[in-house]
């Protein structure tokens, strides 16, 4: 059994066990269809059941990713926990719950430092050293991966498969999110091995209704055993 979990963030008190992340490509480049798609998208997530959203967007400018934050904001019941990738200035201007760090991205302490003890902070590790410096940073999960072969990033890093997930979560007692390549054929060996989360990308927002396979993930996980107690 892991040691008792430590939490710095106050919005969560268990971590969702689908962590849909929104990567801008997947939206309209139109303003005007976009604002009006991204609203009634993260509207299909909600009534299906999904408990915590990311927002990704690599190419977009600071103003282009303020606009979007704020149509999801709007758009978002209150039940809906926000996070955006990599930029925790922006996270806090656009009022969402917290931040996504990568390994190049500001640091942790950083963060927590730039918005405060109630946010919620996540960092992607890749490899058991990064694994271990993530268990002593002050974030409320870490996020391992890719757990499989990925086409969500340009350059993604090696494939670490479950046995990474295991590592993990034998590592922290922090939740484990688990990324990369995860779908609904691979998601119960992916919750199995020990992951709290795993975070979809193309196999919720390929999808022509994302609310469909979103709700079909969410149904999944009540019949998987997770396989180490926590």
């Amino acid at each position: 059994m892991r040691a008792s979990r430590i939490h710095w963030g106050v919005a969560l008190t268990k971590f969702p066990p689908l962590y849909p992340i929104l990567d801008a490509v997947f939206l309209p480049a139109d303003t005007s269809r976009r604002s009006e798609a991204l609203a009634h998208l993260v509207t299909s997530l909600a009534d299906a059941g999904v408990a915590i959203l990311q927002y990704r967007n690599k190419q977009g400018s600071e103003a282009e990713i303020l606009r979007d934050a704020a149509v999801i904001r709007a758009a978002a019941p209150a039940s809906l926990t926000l996070i955006l990738n990599d930029y925790a200035h922006l996270a806090a201007q656009a009022g969402f719950d917290g931040v996504h760090l990568g390994q190049e991205d500001m640091p942790p302490a950083q963060a927590r430092s730039l918005l405060g003890p109630g946010a919620i902070i996540g960092l992607s590790t890749h490899n058991e050293a990064q694994l271990r410096t993530a268990a002593a940073a002050p974030v409320d999960y870490i996020a391992i991966g890719p757990v499989c072969a990925t086409s969500s990033k340009a350059n993604p890093d090696p494939v670490v498969g479950l046995d990474g997930v295991r590592l993990a979560h034998s590592l922290t007692a922090r939740p484990v999110v688990a990324i990369g390549g995860i779908t609904l054929a691979n998601a119960a060996d992916v919750w199995a091995a020990g992951a709290d989360s795993i975070a979809v990308i193309s196999a919720i927002f390929a999808a022509a209704d994302p609310g469909r396979p979103a709700a079909q993930f969410l149904r999944l996980y009540p019949q998987i055993r997770v396989g180490a107690e926590r």
